[in-house]
């Protein structure tokens, strides 16, 4: 094991917003042997004393940062999350804004950890379909190259017995390709949810080491709906944070993507629907659980074929997004 970097430790507070003073605080950190706590923490900084375990875990939980980061060989450069492909109804709160850049800079942190070490094992092999293709070459196209690169097979897919297999049966065959899914639930405790406003995916579209993160307090039908979208930003190699609203065209045509790799039995659904001017959540809803198909999908049809006035669409799909077992 790698010995603790305190340039590291230095990095993660200042990174993490917190002075000397408020750190000190947060880690519980009380004045001893003649010395003030923040100069003890200056003590840890500087590598005179290494912090004990337990003291390590809580910088890990202050500071946002997983536990490997601290052996890191030297900061990581500063990165970007991408574009921020998010169209909120409403501005998030300061809280929630500082959660999504922590689940960033927990991801870089990860991936910076991944990236050295196959780098160091002689592993660091470019993935070639990253960023190989253009919006120009269709959704049609992006989708049979995404299904030709993974062996995704819809049928196997659609005969996993609940959604949380299908979603399972998906992820398996996206990291045997070499792009790394997290699900993203909190930060380590439940005052620190994601909320699906705030992220619901995000695509770090590294060549080497790709990575994934889908918000698990989504319904467990749009895990699946959601990692097809971000895996259509690492082919075109647009790397960002997507939430649960967008008009932009980057946005629907990774929507369209995820759509035309999913079975399509919804769209029927949705024609026989037509006859009403409602659609039944609740039969929505069991539609959805048995496809473990993405709300998102079975709404966007109902748009698509008239079903719901337009003005209605975000309101039914804001009505599916509640987080269902």
């Amino acid at each position: 094991m790698p010995e603790l970097n305190p340039e590291v430790m230095r990095w993660a507070r200042e990174t993490a917003g917190l002075t000397p003073e408020q750190a000190a605080q947060k880690l519980g950190i009380n004045p001893a042997h003649g010395l003030a706590a923040v100069d003890r923490l200056a003590v840890l900084e500087s590598g005179t004393a290494t912090p004990s375990r337990p003291m390590l875990v809580k910088m890990a939980k202050r500071y946002r940062r997983p536990l490997l980061a601290f052996y890191l060989a030297e900061p990581p450069s500063k990165g970007s999350r991408g574009e921020d492909f998010r169209r909120l109804p409403e501005p998030l709160t300061q809280d929630e804004e500082a959660l999504v850049y922590a689940l960033v800079r927990d991801l870089q942190a990860r991936q910076s950890l991944l990236k050295a070490s196959l780098e160091a094992a002689g592993e660091a092999r470019p993935l070639p379909f990253i960023g190989s293709m253009t919006q120009q070459q269709g959704v049609s196209a992006v989708a049979a190259a995404i299904q030709q690169t993974l062996g995704f097979d819809r049928e196997a897919f659609r005969a996993q017995p609940h959604p949380k297999d299908a979603f399972a049966y998906l992820r398996s065959l996206t990291e045997a390709s070499g792009i790394f899914v997290l699900l993203a639930e909190n930060l380590g405790s439940w005052h620190t949810t994601l909320s699906l406003d705030a992220f619901r995916g995000l695509a770090l579209a590294d060549p080497v080491a790709p990575f994934v993160a889908v918000n698990a307090n989504d319904s467990l039908s749009a895990w699946s709906f959601t990692l097809l979208h971000e895996l259509a930003h690492l082919w075109l190699g647009a790397p960002g944070l997507s939430g649960g609203y967008t008009n932009t065209t980057l946005e629907r045509f990774c929507n369209d993507t995820a759509s035309h790799l999913l079975p399509k039995a919804e769209t029927s659904y949705a024609s026989r629907s037509r006859r009403t001017d409602r659609v039944g959540e609740p039969l929505i809803r069991l539609v959805d659980r048995m496809l473990h198909e993405s709300h998102l999908s079975v709404s966007k049809a109902a748009l698509v074929l008239g079903v719901k006035p337009p003005n209605v669409y975000r309101l039914l799909d804001q009505a599916l997004r509640a987080p269902r077992t």
